[in-house]
């Protein structure tokens, strides 16, 4: 049965007086009343939501309107909380990742993991009889070793690419057995460094998504390459290329789905990159340990971005506070976010970095334990776009 827009309005004004009665729909009638509750208030675009039941709809119309519920739930609940606090900061971490995304299991999670990336750091550092110091003073000296450096010209800039080239045909042959298959136009990527122009106009580093009909790319800022050592590039491939960025998001642009789901699982595209990296360490890929060393770099940046998100706005740490934590683990700001300005825009933006820090890490509990199982599990979750949390199992 088709639902009316005349009926799901009705549906609505009645919802506080009387049970609801749910109503078979198809894509047609999810999209239509999706777009139609975009625009309203959550408590409007909940009754307006209420009478549809899946019926025929495909996977993607469900994945949308579940979101959409869970969004704008959310969002009416942020309505009535404090103006600051511990509820409010969880809210609206939950609102990006998902109703599972309780703050004691953030904290927990991004605790562990700070430990375990520290623990595996120290022990990498003591393999290669680095001075016993802190981990964020040795990856300040590793990262001034003129053996990582590439020169400051055009030709250490194309050994760089051709670095990155590297690892990304490295990655191809393992593609398979750890994401399922990919879409043809997934693969047909490329790297390539920023232009003279490009670097004229202040352009940073960006991606070209690939499609049937092109080659995607990514175009990588080497500006200051004498910030990015070679060992912190492979991270890099396997986050914004394979199985990162161009894994995800030429498939998300296929399956195009509803605005609602892509604002209410905002963290999924930056925890898949970071996830990516995961995957990519687990099967061995950095398994030379300065490539180690920047792959847990990246790591750190990304779970100490989270407990500033969470010292700054919910335990009333300064920001001086925060930043000295992270410079205590990570020593070297990574070549985008110096220090200082990107614990600005944490203190601007709450809950954004906690929820991409702590994305990648409920993938991993959310997988099934044998990896036999991992190509279908990542296959589904990258098929129809961007997921919340909950809907990950």
């Amino acid at each position: 049965m088709r639902v009316s827009r005349r009926h799901l309005l009705a549906g609505a004004g009645a919802l506080a007086l009387a049970p609801v009665q749910a109503n078979a729909a198809n894509d047609a009638d999810v999209r239509h009343a999706l777009d139609e509750a975009a625009a309203l208030p959550p408590d409007r675009a909940l009754a307006l939501l209420a009478p549809l039941a899946g019926g025929s709809a495909s996977l993607g119309s469900e994945l949308d309107l579940q979101a959409a519920r869970a969004g704008l739930r959310i969002d009416l609940a942020l309505a009535h909380a404090p103006a600051t606090g511990s509820r409010r900061f969880e809210l609206q971490v939950q609102r990006i990742t998902g109703n599972d995304a309780e703050l004691k299991r953030v904290e927990r999670d991004l605790h562990a993991a700070h430990r375990a990336l520290l623990a595996r750091a120290t022990a990498a550092f003591d393999g290669l009889g680095f001075p016993e110091t802190s981990v964020g003073t040795r990856f300040e000296r590793l990262w001034r070793d003129p053996r990582y450096l590439f020169p400051d010209d055009a030709d250490g800039r194309a050994a760089a690419v051709d670095a990155m080239r590297a690892t990304l045909a490295a990655i191809q042959p393992r593609l398979s057995r750890l994401v399922g298959a990919l879409p043809p136009e997934c693969r047909n990527v490329e790297i390539r460094a920023l232009t003279a122009e490009e670097i004229a106009a202040g352009k940073g580093g960006y991606r070209i998504l690939p499609n049937a009909a092109s080659r995607g790319a990514y175009v990588v800022d080497l500006k200051e390459i004498r910030r990015r050592p070679s060992f912190s590039l492979p991270s890099v491939v396997a986050h914004e290329l394979l199985p990162g960025h161009m894994a995800q998001l030429p498939q998300e642009a296929r399956a195009q789905p509803h605005p609602l789901r892509l604002r209410y699982a905002t963290a999924f595209t930056e925890g898949w990159g970071s996830y990516a990296e995961m995957l990519m360490a687990e099967d061995g890929l950095f398994a030379e340990p300065h490539a180690l060393l920047g792959h847990l770099h990246w790591m750190l940046f990304r779970i100490c971005r989270g407990f500033a998100d969470i010292a700054l706005h919910v335990r009333g740490a300064s920001i001086d506070q925060a930043l000295a934590e992270m410079q205590a683990a990570m020593g070297e700001p990574v070549y985008f976010a110096p220090f200082a300005t990107d614990m600005a825009r944490i203190a601007q933006e709450p809950a954004i970095r906690a929820a991409e820090a702590w994305l990648p890490l409920r993938l991993r509990t959310l997988r099934p334990r044998d990896r036999r199982g991992w190509p279908r599990f990542h296959g589904a979750l990258l098929r129809t776009g961007r997921r919340r949390t909950e809907q990950c199992r």
